[in-house]
Protein backbone atom coordinates (compact mmCIF):
# COMPACT_ATOMS: atom_id res chain seq x y z
CA UNK A 1 0.00 0.00 0.00
CA UNK A 2 1.43 3.38 -1.42
CA UNK A 3 2.25 6.22 1.15
CA UNK A 4 -0.01 8.49 -0.79
CA UNK A 5 0.23 12.23 0.79
CA UNK A 6 -3.35 13.38 1.39
CA UNK A 7 -3.12 16.91 3.23
CA UNK A 8 0.35 18.93 4.31
CA UNK A 9 -0.50 21.41 7.57
CA UNK A 10 -0.40 24.87 6.77
CA UNK A 11 2.78 26.29 8.59
CA UNK A 12 4.60 22.76 8.87
CA UNK A 13 8.15 22.15 7.31
CA UNK A 14 6.70 20.38 4.08
CA UNK A 15 4.53 23.36 3.50
CA UNK A 16 7.62 25.46 2.48
CA UNK A 17 8.72 22.38 0.03
CA UNK A 18 7.48 21.29 -3.70
CA UNK A 19 5.98 18.59 -1.74
CA UNK A 20 2.21 18.03 -2.52
CA UNK A 21 -1.38 16.01 -2.21
CA UNK A 22 -1.34 12.80 -4.40
CA UNK A 23 2.22 12.43 -4.50
CA UNK A 24 3.56 8.99 -3.02
CA UNK A 25 6.56 9.10 -0.62
CA UNK A 26 9.27 6.73 -1.38
CA UNK A 27 12.43 7.09 0.79
CA UNK A 28 13.78 9.16 3.73
CA UNK A 29 17.88 9.43 3.50
CA UNK A 30 17.89 6.07 1.19
CA UNK A 31 15.47 4.72 3.16
CA UNK A 32 12.40 2.67 2.08
CA UNK A 33 9.34 3.78 4.26
CA UNK A 34 7.09 0.92 4.40
CA UNK A 35 4.89 2.22 6.87
CA UNK A 36 4.34 4.66 9.85
CA UNK A 37 7.35 3.58 11.59
CA UNK A 38 9.54 4.25 9.00
CA UNK A 39 8.36 7.35 8.66
CA UNK A 40 8.52 8.80 11.59
CA UNK A 41 12.44 7.43 12.53
CA UNK A 42 13.45 8.15 9.56
CA UNK A 43 11.61 11.91 9.42
CA UNK A 44 13.78 12.65 13.58
CA UNK A 45 16.27 13.87 12.28
CA UNK A 46 17.28 17.83 10.89
CA UNK A 47 18.54 17.58 7.97
CA UNK A 48 17.13 14.56 5.38
CA UNK A 49 16.43 14.12 1.58
CA UNK A 50 12.79 13.10 0.86
CA UNK A 51 12.02 10.93 -1.90
CA UNK A 52 8.26 11.70 -3.76
CA UNK A 53 6.76 9.85 -6.86
CA UNK A 54 4.20 12.61 -8.17
CA UNK A 55 0.58 11.07 -9.58
CA UNK A 56 2.39 11.81 -13.34
CA UNK A 57 5.49 9.33 -12.18
CA UNK A 58 8.03 11.69 -11.92
CA UNK A 59 10.37 11.50 -9.10
CA UNK A 60 10.62 14.07 -6.34
CA UNK A 61 13.96 14.68 -4.42
CA UNK A 62 13.42 17.28 -1.39
CA UNK A 63 16.07 18.12 0.70
CA UNK A 64 14.39 19.59 4.33
CA UNK A 65 15.94 21.03 7.14
CA UNK A 66 13.76 21.58 10.89
CA UNK A 67 14.22 21.01 14.00
CA UNK A 68 15.34 17.83 15.25
CA UNK A 69 12.30 15.40 16.02
CA UNK A 70 9.77 18.10 14.31
CA UNK A 71 6.86 16.22 12.44
CA UNK A 72 7.25 16.97 8.46
CA UNK A 73 3.53 18.15 8.49
CA UNK A 74 2.02 15.12 6.28
CA UNK A 75 -0.46 13.61 6.55
CA UNK A 76 -1.33 10.48 4.48
CA UNK A 77 -4.58 8.83 3.09
CA UNK A 78 -3.90 5.64 5.21
CA UNK A 79 -2.47 6.87 8.58
CA UNK A 80 -0.27 3.26 8.87
CA UNK A 81 0.44 3.46 5.40
CA UNK A 82 -0.15 -0.38 5.03
CA UNK A 83 -3.05 -2.30 6.25
CA UNK A 84 -3.74 -2.76 9.67
CA UNK A 85 -3.37 -6.19 11.44
CA UNK A 86 -5.80 -7.91 12.91
CA UNK A 87 -6.35 -10.15 15.95
CA UNK A 88 -5.69 -13.52 15.33
CA UNK A 89 -6.21 -14.59 18.97
CA UNK A 90 -9.60 -16.14 20.53
CA UNK A 91 -9.24 -15.18 23.86
CA UNK A 92 -11.50 -16.74 26.47
CA UNK A 93 -12.06 -13.52 28.31
CA UNK A 94 -12.53 -11.46 24.87
CA UNK A 95 -15.11 -8.29 25.06
CA UNK A 96 -16.07 -8.27 21.63
CA UNK A 97 -16.70 -11.99 21.44
CA UNK A 98 -19.60 -11.13 24.47
CA UNK A 99 -21.55 -8.31 22.14
CA UNK A 100 -24.89 -8.55 21.29
CA UNK A 101 -25.96 -8.97 17.43
CA UNK A 102 -26.80 -6.16 15.35
CA UNK A 103 -24.52 -3.41 16.41
CA UNK A 104 -22.11 -1.20 14.39
CA UNK A 105 -19.70 -3.56 12.25
CA UNK A 106 -16.94 -1.42 13.50
CA UNK A 107 -17.55 -2.43 16.82
CA UNK A 108 -16.49 -6.22 16.08
CA UNK A 109 -12.94 -5.45 15.25
CA UNK A 110 -10.33 -6.65 16.78
CA UNK A 111 -7.21 -4.96 16.45
CA UNK A 112 -3.69 -6.44 16.82
CA UNK A 113 -1.02 -3.50 15.51
CA UNK A 114 2.29 -3.24 17.64
CA UNK A 115 2.47 0.57 15.44
CA UNK A 116 -0.97 1.27 16.73
CA UNK A 117 0.33 0.49 20.08
CA UNK A 118 3.67 2.66 19.88
CA UNK A 119 1.16 5.40 18.41
CA UNK A 120 -2.06 5.23 19.73
CA UNK A 121 -1.66 3.46 23.22
CA UNK A 122 -3.38 0.24 21.86
CA UNK A 123 -2.23 -3.00 24.11
CA UNK A 124 -1.02 -5.88 21.69
CA UNK A 125 -0.36 -9.69 22.63
CA UNK A 126 2.33 -9.79 19.90
CA UNK A 127 1.60 -13.02 18.36
CA UNK A 128 1.07 -11.67 14.48
CA UNK A 129 5.00 -10.53 14.83
CA UNK A 130 7.38 -12.61 12.53
CA UNK A 131 11.31 -12.78 13.67
CA UNK A 132 11.48 -9.85 11.11
CA UNK A 133 8.98 -7.51 12.41
CA UNK A 134 10.51 -8.20 15.79
CA UNK A 135 13.73 -7.18 14.85
CA UNK A 136 12.82 -4.01 13.42
CA UNK A 137 10.83 -3.10 16.40
CA UNK A 138 14.14 -3.01 17.96
CA UNK A 139 16.13 -1.88 15.59
CA UNK A 140 13.70 1.83 15.17
CA UNK A 141 14.19 1.37 19.12
CA UNK A 142 10.37 1.40 19.24
CA UNK A 143 9.26 2.56 22.48
CA UNK A 144 6.83 2.34 24.49
CA UNK A 145 5.37 -0.70 23.30
CA UNK A 146 1.82 -2.13 25.26
CA UNK A 147 1.40 -5.49 25.77
CA UNK A 148 -1.55 -7.45 26.84
CA UNK A 149 0.71 -10.51 28.68
CA UNK A 150 -2.10 -11.45 31.05
CA UNK A 151 1.10 -14.58 32.25
CA UNK A 152 4.13 -15.54 31.42
CA UNK A 153 3.67 -18.64 31.74
CA UNK A 154 3.22 -20.59 28.05
CA UNK A 155 1.02 -22.98 28.61
CA UNK A 156 -1.72 -20.80 30.60
CA UNK A 157 -1.00 -17.71 28.00
CA UNK A 158 -2.07 -19.75 25.37
CA UNK A 159 -5.11 -21.48 27.05
CA UNK A 160 -6.35 -17.70 27.57
CA UNK A 161 -5.77 -16.62 24.21
CA UNK A 162 -6.93 -19.45 22.36
CA UNK A 163 -3.76 -21.35 21.73
CA UNK A 164 -2.19 -20.45 18.37
CA UNK A 165 1.03 -18.37 18.01
CA UNK A 166 0.98 -17.17 21.84
CA UNK A 167 4.42 -18.76 22.55
CA UNK A 168 5.80 -16.61 19.74
CA UNK A 169 3.61 -13.59 21.24
CA UNK A 170 6.09 -14.62 24.71
CA UNK A 171 9.16 -15.20 22.25
CA UNK A 172 9.02 -11.30 20.86
CA UNK A 173 8.39 -9.86 24.60
CA UNK A 174 11.29 -11.27 26.06
CA UNK A 175 13.58 -10.35 22.95
CA UNK A 176 12.26 -6.94 23.53
CA UNK A 177 12.88 -7.35 26.87
CA UNK A 178 16.21 -7.99 26.58
CA UNK A 179 17.13 -5.41 23.88
CA UNK A 180 15.96 -2.44 25.93
CA UNK A 181 12.23 -1.55 24.79
CA UNK A 182 10.27 0.30 27.88
CA UNK A 183 7.06 -2.56 28.06
CA UNK A 184 3.90 -1.21 29.86
CA UNK A 185 2.08 -4.82 30.26
CA UNK A 186 -1.71 -5.08 30.56
CA UNK A 187 -2.85 -8.18 33.04
CA UNK A 188 -6.80 -9.18 32.21
CA UNK A 189 -7.22 -10.92 35.52
CA UNK A 190 -9.52 -13.81 35.71
CA UNK A 191 -10.92 -15.69 39.26
CA UNK A 192 -9.88 -19.61 39.24
CA UNK A 193 -7.85 -18.92 36.01
CA UNK A 194 -4.65 -16.53 36.39
CA UNK A 195 -5.49 -14.88 39.62
CA UNK A 196 -3.70 -16.22 43.33
CA UNK A 197 -0.46 -17.32 43.49
CA UNK A 198 -0.48 -17.87 39.79
CA UNK A 199 -0.80 -13.94 39.15
CA UNK A 200 2.21 -13.76 41.75
CA UNK A 201 4.20 -16.07 39.91
CA UNK A 202 3.88 -13.22 36.81
CA UNK A 203 4.18 -10.21 39.13
CA UNK A 204 7.77 -11.97 40.15
CA UNK A 205 8.73 -12.89 36.68
CA UNK A 206 7.95 -9.22 35.79
CA UNK A 207 10.34 -8.04 38.16
CA UNK A 208 12.84 -10.21 36.79
CA UNK A 209 12.96 -8.61 33.65
CA UNK A 210 14.27 -5.35 35.22
CA UNK A 211 13.85 -1.74 34.28
CA UNK A 212 12.51 -2.46 31.05
CA UNK A 213 8.87 -2.98 32.73
CA UNK A 214 8.07 0.59 33.15
CA UNK A 215 4.31 -0.44 34.65
CA UNK A 216 1.98 -3.03 34.63
CA UNK A 217 -2.10 -2.96 35.23
CA UNK A 218 -3.98 -5.52 36.92
CA UNK A 219 -7.47 -5.47 35.47
CA UNK A 220 -10.64 -7.32 36.29
CA UNK A 221 -11.96 -9.69 33.52
CA UNK A 222 -15.01 -8.01 32.02
CA UNK A 223 -18.34 -9.90 31.40
CA UNK A 224 -21.98 -9.27 29.65
CA UNK A 225 -24.94 -11.09 29.49
CA UNK A 226 -23.94 -12.37 25.94
CA UNK A 227 -21.51 -14.85 26.37
CA UNK A 228 -23.82 -17.96 24.86
CA UNK A 229 -21.67 -20.64 23.54
CA UNK A 230 -18.33 -18.92 25.64
CA UNK A 231 -16.18 -20.68 27.82
CA UNK A 232 -17.56 -19.84 31.34
CA UNK A 233 -15.94 -17.38 33.56
CA UNK A 234 -16.26 -15.73 37.26
CA UNK A 235 -16.74 -12.18 38.04
CA UNK A 236 -15.11 -10.54 40.90
CA UNK A 237 -16.63 -10.35 44.31
CA UNK A 238 -15.79 -8.05 46.77
CA UNK A 239 -13.92 -9.96 48.95
CA UNK A 240 -11.46 -11.39 45.57
CA UNK A 241 -11.30 -7.71 44.86
CA UNK A 242 -10.12 -6.70 48.09
CA UNK A 243 -7.45 -9.64 48.28
CA UNK A 244 -6.21 -9.31 44.82
CA UNK A 245 -5.49 -5.07 45.76
CA UNK A 246 -3.70 -6.04 48.86
CA UNK A 247 -1.27 -9.12 46.98
CA UNK A 248 -0.94 -5.84 44.03
CA UNK A 249 0.51 -3.65 46.35
CA UNK A 250 2.58 -5.35 48.66
CA UNK A 251 4.55 -6.02 45.54
CA UNK A 252 3.86 -2.17 44.48
CA UNK A 253 5.67 -1.28 47.60
CA UNK A 254 8.75 -3.79 47.50
CA UNK A 255 9.29 -2.25 43.83
CA UNK A 256 8.90 1.28 45.19
CA UNK A 257 11.53 0.48 47.95
CA UNK A 258 13.76 -1.33 45.17
CA UNK A 259 13.23 1.12 41.95
CA UNK A 260 11.70 4.07 43.40
CA UNK A 261 8.52 3.09 41.32
CA UNK A 262 5.41 0.85 42.28
CA UNK A 263 5.14 -1.10 38.74
CA UNK A 264 2.35 -2.55 39.30
CA UNK A 265 -1.14 -1.03 39.71
CA UNK A 266 -4.94 -2.15 40.08
CA UNK A 267 -7.33 -0.84 38.26
CA UNK A 268 -9.45 1.77 39.33
CA UNK A 269 -12.68 -1.23 39.35
CA UNK A 270 -10.84 -3.03 41.88
CA UNK A 271 -10.67 -0.57 44.33
CA UNK A 272 -14.42 0.00 44.11
CA UNK A 273 -15.44 -3.06 44.48
CA UNK A 274 -13.61 -3.98 47.16
CA UNK A 275 -14.97 -0.68 49.00
CA UNK A 276 -11.66 0.33 49.19
CA UNK A 277 -11.00 4.17 49.41
CA UNK A 278 -8.96 5.50 46.17
CA UNK A 279 -5.29 5.44 47.01
CA UNK A 280 -3.80 9.27 47.24
CA UNK A 281 -2.36 11.27 44.33
CA UNK A 282 0.88 10.53 44.63
CA UNK A 283 0.28 7.07 44.92
CA UNK A 284 -0.26 6.93 40.92
CA UNK A 285 3.21 8.77 40.10
CA UNK A 286 2.92 9.81 36.62
CA UNK A 287 -0.22 8.28 35.57
CA UNK A 288 1.30 5.51 33.29
CA UNK A 289 -1.88 3.07 33.15
CA UNK A 290 -4.16 6.29 33.23
CA UNK A 291 -6.03 4.53 29.77
CA UNK A 292 -5.99 1.26 31.62
CA UNK A 293 -8.69 2.84 34.07
CA UNK A 294 -5.64 2.91 36.78
CA UNK A 295 -5.89 5.97 38.81
CA UNK A 296 -8.79 7.88 36.46
CA UNK A 297 -10.82 8.59 39.12
CA UNK A 298 -8.51 9.65 41.66
CA UNK A 299 -7.01 11.82 38.66
CA UNK A 300 -10.46 13.08 38.13
CA UNK A 301 -11.43 13.77 41.95
CA UNK A 302 -8.10 15.79 42.13
CA UNK A 303 -8.46 17.93 39.45
CA UNK A 304 -12.04 19.01 40.40
CA UNK A 305 -10.52 19.49 43.99
CA UNK A 306 -7.71 22.04 42.79
CA UNK A 307 -10.35 24.04 40.70
CA UNK A 308 -12.36 24.25 43.56
CA UNK A 309 -9.63 25.76 46.22
CA UNK A 310 -8.78 27.89 43.68
CA UNK A 311 -12.18 29.17 43.11
CA UNK A 312 -14.90 32.02 44.93
CA UNK A 313 -18.09 30.02 44.55
CA UNK A 314 -20.10 33.42 45.46
CA UNK A 315 -17.92 35.34 42.77
CA UNK A 316 -19.57 32.74 40.04
CA UNK A 317 -22.94 32.41 41.66
CA UNK A 318 -24.13 35.73 43.09
CA UNK A 319 -26.69 35.57 46.10
CA UNK A 320 -29.51 36.71 43.72
CA UNK A 321 -29.36 33.98 41.53
CA UNK A 322 -31.70 31.30 40.87
CA UNK A 323 -31.33 27.83 42.60
CA UNK A 324 -29.73 25.83 39.56
CA UNK A 325 -30.49 22.01 39.63
CA UNK A 326 -28.54 19.82 37.77
CA UNK A 327 -27.99 15.92 36.37
CA UNK A 328 -25.52 13.44 36.13
CA UNK A 329 -25.67 9.93 34.72
CA UNK A 330 -22.97 7.44 35.46
CA UNK A 331 -22.23 4.03 35.78
CA UNK A 332 -22.77 2.18 39.14
CA UNK A 333 -19.13 2.04 40.06
CA UNK A 334 -18.67 6.08 40.48
CA UNK A 335 -21.84 7.20 41.72
CA UNK A 336 -20.50 7.42 45.16
CA UNK A 337 -17.00 9.54 44.03
CA UNK A 338 -19.50 11.80 41.49
CA UNK A 339 -21.89 11.96 44.58
CA UNK A 340 -19.30 13.20 46.75
CA UNK A 341 -18.11 15.72 44.60
CA UNK A 342 -21.48 17.02 43.87
CA UNK A 343 -22.17 17.52 47.54
CA UNK A 344 -18.81 19.44 48.10
CA UNK A 345 -19.81 22.35 46.12
CA UNK A 346 -24.00 22.34 47.25
CA UNK A 347 -22.27 22.59 50.94
CA UNK A 348 -20.19 25.61 49.71
CA UNK A 349 -22.97 27.02 47.41
CA UNK A 350 -26.34 25.65 48.24
CA UNK A 351 -28.10 26.83 45.17
CA UNK A 352 -26.17 24.81 42.90
CA UNK A 353 -27.83 21.00 43.36
CA UNK A 354 -26.72 18.19 41.85
CA UNK A 355 -28.42 14.93 41.09
CA UNK A 356 -26.61 11.71 40.45
CA UNK A 357 -28.02 8.78 38.56
CA UNK A 358 -26.18 5.72 38.61
CA UNK A 359 -27.74 3.37 35.52
CA UNK A 360 -27.65 -0.17 35.27
CA UNK A 361 -26.47 -1.82 32.43
CA UNK A 362 -29.36 -3.88 31.17
CA UNK A 363 -27.91 -3.75 27.65
CA UNK A 364 -24.48 -5.41 28.33
CA UNK A 365 -25.60 -7.11 31.95
CA UNK A 366 -25.92 -5.83 35.99
CA UNK A 367 -21.91 -7.31 36.41
CA UNK A 368 -20.77 -4.44 33.74
CA UNK A 369 -20.85 -1.27 35.75
CA UNK A 370 -18.79 1.23 34.53
CA UNK A 371 -19.68 4.23 32.73
CA UNK A 372 -17.75 3.95 29.46
CA UNK A 373 -20.19 1.30 28.61
CA UNK A 374 -23.45 2.44 29.16
CA UNK A 375 -26.12 2.88 26.46
CA UNK A 376 -28.60 5.97 24.97
CA UNK A 377 -31.80 3.17 25.57
CA UNK A 378 -30.44 2.37 29.42
CA UNK A 379 -30.20 6.23 30.16
CA UNK A 380 -33.75 6.86 28.79
CA UNK A 381 -35.43 3.73 30.16
CA UNK A 382 -34.17 4.58 33.76
CA UNK A 383 -33.90 8.69 33.90
CA UNK A 384 -37.20 9.01 31.94
CA UNK A 385 -39.41 11.05 34.42
CA UNK A 386 -37.04 11.92 36.74
CA UNK A 387 -36.11 15.08 38.36
CA UNK A 388 -33.12 15.83 35.85
CA UNK A 389 -33.25 19.90 36.36
CA UNK A 390 -32.06 21.92 33.43
CA UNK A 391 -29.27 19.91 32.47
CA UNK A 392 -28.13 16.63 31.91
CA UNK A 393 -24.35 15.92 32.63
CA UNK A 394 -23.45 13.05 30.58
CA UNK A 395 -19.39 11.33 30.42
CA UNK A 396 -17.62 11.96 27.31
CA UNK A 397 -16.69 8.29 27.33
CA UNK A 398 -20.01 7.20 26.74
CA UNK A 399 -19.87 8.27 23.35
CA UNK A 400 -18.12 6.95 20.40
CA UNK A 401 -14.79 8.71 19.51
CA UNK A 402 -15.28 11.99 17.74
CA UNK A 403 -18.93 11.68 17.68
CA UNK A 404 -21.47 11.94 19.80
CA UNK A 405 -23.68 8.80 19.34
CA UNK A 406 -23.76 6.02 22.32
CA UNK A 407 -23.02 2.18 21.52
CA UNK A 408 -26.49 1.51 20.35
CA UNK A 409 -26.85 4.08 17.72
CA UNK A 410 -28.64 6.35 19.95
CA UNK A 411 -27.74 10.43 19.39
CA UNK A 412 -26.99 12.88 22.40
CA UNK A 413 -29.79 14.73 20.22
CA UNK A 414 -31.92 11.77 20.17
CA UNK A 415 -31.40 11.51 24.20
CA UNK A 416 -32.09 15.42 24.23
CA UNK A 417 -35.64 15.14 22.80
CA UNK A 418 -36.24 11.81 24.84
CA UNK A 419 -35.71 13.35 28.23
CA UNK A 420 -36.90 16.83 27.54
CA UNK A 421 -33.57 18.12 28.80
CA UNK A 422 -30.62 19.60 27.60
CA UNK A 423 -27.48 17.51 27.73
CA UNK A 424 -23.91 18.84 28.26
CA UNK A 425 -20.99 16.68 27.69
CA UNK A 426 -18.48 16.30 30.23
CA UNK A 427 -14.81 15.68 29.19
CA UNK A 428 -12.74 13.14 31.44
CA UNK A 429 -11.47 16.20 33.19
CA UNK A 430 -12.76 16.82 36.64
CA UNK A 431 -12.10 20.64 36.08
CA UNK A 432 -14.73 20.45 33.24
CA UNK A 433 -17.46 18.93 35.15
CA UNK A 434 -16.44 22.44 37.68
CA UNK A 435 -17.17 24.14 35.05
CA UNK A 436 -20.19 22.21 34.03
CA UNK A 437 -21.63 22.59 37.61
CA UNK A 438 -20.83 26.31 37.80
CA UNK A 439 -22.46 27.35 34.95
CA UNK A 440 -19.40 27.79 32.46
Amino acid sequence: MDAVVKTIKPGSPAAETIIKPGDVLRRIDCNLINDVLDYEFYSYDSDILIELTSPDGKVKLVSLRKPEGADLGLEFENYLMDKERHCVNKCIFCFIDQLPKGMRKSLYYKDDDIRLSFLQGNYVTLTNLSKRDVRRIIDLRISPVNVSIHTLSPRLRSFMLGGGKSKQGLDAFYLMAKAGTTLNCQIVCCPRINNGWKLSRTIENLIKLGPGINSVSIVPVGLTKHRQGLMELHPFNKKLALQTVRQVENYAEKCLKSRGSRVFYCADELYMMAELELPDNGFYEDYPQLENGVGMMRLFITEFENVLAGKDLTQICSDTAEQRTFSIVTGVLAQRYLTNLCDTISIIYDKIICNVYAVRNDFFGGSVTVSGLITGNDIIAQLKGKELGSKLLIPQNMLRFGEEVFLDDVTVSGLSEALGVSIRIVKQDGADLFDALSGN
